[in-house]
């Protein structure tokens, strides 16, 4: 949360909406401590409004887009109907996740007995955001603190908070292998391909399923992107590499498709 600052224009912001009257609602700025913005009956919905209270209510949760910043009256003009539902989603995502944060900061000062301000200094500074920092905590351990210049108690209070609470993300790789032999023991062959494309690599997990022959599905689950494909890759290799040597056909028949892991 911002202390005494204000929002640029053309920012999401999540608000609270504290009062709505005929042609206007006010609310605060949850992000920006002590600020209030206001929303013009205009700025509620697309189309013509008969009932502002049919949009918007007191009490609600919204996220709106900062049209103007006026420091010296201390007006802040804000937009409700220029924030698609997906922005809407990530950034009340994306707020949840610094409200998060900034509790696990908490914790983490109070067991290393340091200021809070400063740790959330130095992680802004190094990650650009708290959740930011806990993730790359979270994989990485302390060593991802190491160019933040916090002592070393705060770096392992931070890594004991960010192991017991941030799910480490995960994405996704597949691809289809197609492995054939017309041998007799040809059946043992591909069992023991298959049995090399599931080589351990560390944080990186591997499955295979049949999907009717002679395709099989490589599925490679991952922290980030390159450590996933880089273990496909070593996977399918693996498994072509036996089929080769047998004198039988092995390769990859479809290029790896990225996604988030459920």
């Amino acid at each position: 949360m911002s202390e005494g600052g204000w929002p640029e224009e053309g920012e999401l912001v999540v608000c609270t909406v504290e009062s709505v009257k005929d042609f206007v609602a006010f609310v605060s700025l949850d992000e920006y401590a002590g600020r209030q913005g206001l929303i013009p009956i205009s700025e509620i919905a697309t189309g013509w409004i008969k009932y502002i209270r049919d949009h918007i209510r007191e009490g609600q949760k919204i996220v709106c887009k900062v049209l103007n910043v006026d420091e010296k009256r201390g007006h802040i003009d804000l937009s409700l109907k220029d924030v698609n539902e997906h922005q809407r989603r990530e950034k009340i995502r994306e707020w949840k996740n610094e409200s998060k944060s900034e509790k696990w900061v908490g914790f983490a000062a109070e067991a290393a007995g340091a200021p809070a301000d400063a740790i959330v200094s130095a992680l802004l500074k190094e990650f650009g955001s708290l959740y930011s920092a806990f993730e790359a905590i979270a994989i990485e351990g302390g060593s991802a603190l190491e160019k933040t210049g916090l002592d070393q108690s705060v770096r392992d209070a931070l890594v004991h908070v960010a192991s017991g609470n941030v799910k480490i993300p995960k994405v996704t790789v597949t691809a289809i292998l197609e492995l054939t032999s017309n041998k007799p023991d040809g059946v043992n062959i591909i069992r023991r391909a298959l049995r090399s494309a599931e080589p351990k690599v560390d944080d990186a997990e591997i499955e295979l399923l049949y999907i009717g022959a002679p395709n099989y599905r490589i599925k490679v689950t991952a922290p980030d992107y390159k450590t996933a494909e880089k273990t496909l890759e070593k996977a399918a290799h693996a498994a072509i590499g036996v089929m080769e040597r047998s004198g039988d056909l092995g390769k990859l028949i479809k290029k790896p498709k990225s996604g988030k892991a459920a």
